[in-house]
């Protein structure tokens, strides 16, 4: 593994800057031209590495995000699985979404159909913008530096703040082992500062860039991206306050584990989840609300880093503040650092007054409970939220929930029946996404194997002849893939 200084890196100068840019454009036909199983050698590669190298991760880690060796040593295990899971797409191939229309001189349409052929290309330098949250899985190996790669594209990660000595370290472990099993130089490279980050993003070899953070950040760059002379696609994660609704039926059945996995749900990892319920309706005289004033709160846990405490404070203190919002149960310290965790509490009728006063997302350990009167309320409320990642719904197999269910599918990526939405399972089918300002490109996500299609664009030959096409549309599927042909599969 390569040796790396574990003092704090200094900001990328504009010469450093152009190196890596420069690295990265080269990098991009030749990393392409790989086959889809070549890629995945890249990325089983990287996870070995990666968990190989956890006895360094891991402490330096904990060092400097606060967060504990269990947690992390989780993390690393996720970010490493979500590599050698998207080597797998590869190899299945299905990914390229490979079709193939023969010539048909009697096409029904009125005219000959020529010969088209259709396939996913990737897209070239990818600028990945890191989260301080997840140090290691939304972070320099994380889900969108893997997602990128694997569609076959050169990553420029520019390091979180929150981080640095972990970023440098885990960069060096990435970029040796992409670098031992045959990756073309430039692949990957961090780079830090957020001079060095605006730049990248603006500079026209990049096209596309990725980020998880805040609202304010996040529409930032997403505003540079699309103000550049050509406009690039910016796939954002912003914020996100994922209300949860009781139902009276649920809350009658089974009231006190809902209670009680709710208080264990917004505060795990001391509430800086981007899928953390914020907002928990509880129907009025239900008994919840007793039992949550009566609920044993966890220990204060530091947060991440000092933006985040200071961030957490501001907003914490606005909603406390608020003259229709009280305390329901409060931890000891909650101004402190670290903070104690916090429940707070309106009713429904106070929301639906000014909604976006209530539903502003507090990054840390404290939500909002909302007694609702009547279950008449709970689509009006649903419908005044703005995008989300996940809405939840805990409920019965009677209850009259349908219209709420298609109000929430229509406001978040994810809909959750009698769960909880912390916890982002990586896997075939996962949705980590939703209409702005959860994200700002609700057609994508940014956990799940479906994430690689952000990084790809189509291209359709029209007549070429076989030795032209690329592999994935030649007649002999030299790559062995799925594909449509004529319309069937």
């Amino acid at each position: 593994m390569t040796e790396v200084s574990l003092s704090r890196p200094a900001a990328t100068t504009e010469a450093e800057l152009e190196i890596v840019l420069a690295a990265a454009s080269a990098a991009a036909a030749p990393l392409g031209a790989f086959r889809p199983s070549e890629r995945a050698a890249f990325l089983d590669a990287a996870a070995d590495a990666l968990n190989a190298a956890a006895p360094e991760l891991v402490p330096v880690g904990m060092r400097e995000t606060h967060l504990p060796e269990a947690r992390l040593k989780g993390e690393l295990k996720r970010t490493t699985f979500q590599l050698q899971l998207f080597a797998q797409v590869l190899r299945d191939g299905s990914y390229l979404d490979a079709r193939i229309d023969h010539a048909d001189p009697d096409w029904p349409m009125g005219a000959p159909r020529p010969d088209l052929r259709r396939v996913l290309e990737p897209l070239g330098p990818v600028v990945v913008f890191a989260a301080s949250n997840f140090p290691f899985a939304f972070s320099v190996a994380g889900g969108d530096t893997a997602s990128a790669l694997a569609a076959g594209n050169p990553v420029v990660l520019k390091a979180h703040s929150g981080h640095p000595e972990l970023s440098a370290l885990t960069a060096a472990v990435l970029t040796g082992a992409l670098t031992d099993a045959g990756a073309p130089q430039g692949t990957f490279a961090v780079v830090y500062g957020t001079a060095a980050g605006r730049e990248a993003l603006t500079d026209p070899r990049v096209r596309a860039g990725s980020f998880t953070g805040s609202i304010s950040g996040g529409r930032a760059l997403f505003d540079l991206a699309a103000s550049r002379p050509e406009p690039i696609p910016f796939f954002g994660e912003l914020g996100s306050n994922n209300p949860v609704f009781v139902t009276e039926a649920a809350a009658a059945e089974r009231g006190a584990d809902i209670a009680a996995a709710f208080v264990a749900s917004f505060s795990a990892g001391a509430g800086q989840f981007c899928t953390k319920p914020g907002t928990f309706f509880v129907p009025a005289g239900s008994g919840l609300v007793e039992q949550l004033r009566a609920a044993a709160l966890p220990a204060a846990a530091p947060l991440l880093n000092q933006r985040i405490q200071d961030g957490y404070l501001e907003v914490f203190q606005e909603l406390a503040g608020h003259p229709e919002i009280g305390t329901l149960v409060q931890g000891q310290d909650p101004l402190t650092d670290p903070p104690s965790p916090t429940l707070l509490l309106t009713t429904a009728e106070q929301m639906l007054t000014d909604p976006r006063s209530f539903q502003t997302e507090c990054f840390g350990p404290t939500a909002l409970v909302v007694e609702y009167s009547s279950e008449a309320q709970l689509v009006p409320l649903a419908e005044s939220f703005e995008g989300q990642l996940t809405a939840t719904v805990h409920g019965t197999d009677t209850c009259p929930v349908q219209e709420l269910i298609t109000v929430l599918a229509r406001k978040a990526g994810r809909v959750l029946w009698n769960d909880w939405p912390t916890g982002v399972s990586v896997t075939y089918a996962q949705q980590h996404g939703g209409p702005y300002p959860a994200t700002t490109a609700s057609g994508s996500t940014s956990v799940g194997t479906a994430a690689i299609g952000r990084f790809l664009r189509p291209v359709a030959y029209q007549g070429f002849p076989p030795h032209l096409l690329p592999e994935a549309l030649q007649e002999a599927n030299p790559l062995n893939l799925p594909r449509m042909v004529d319309g069937k599969r």
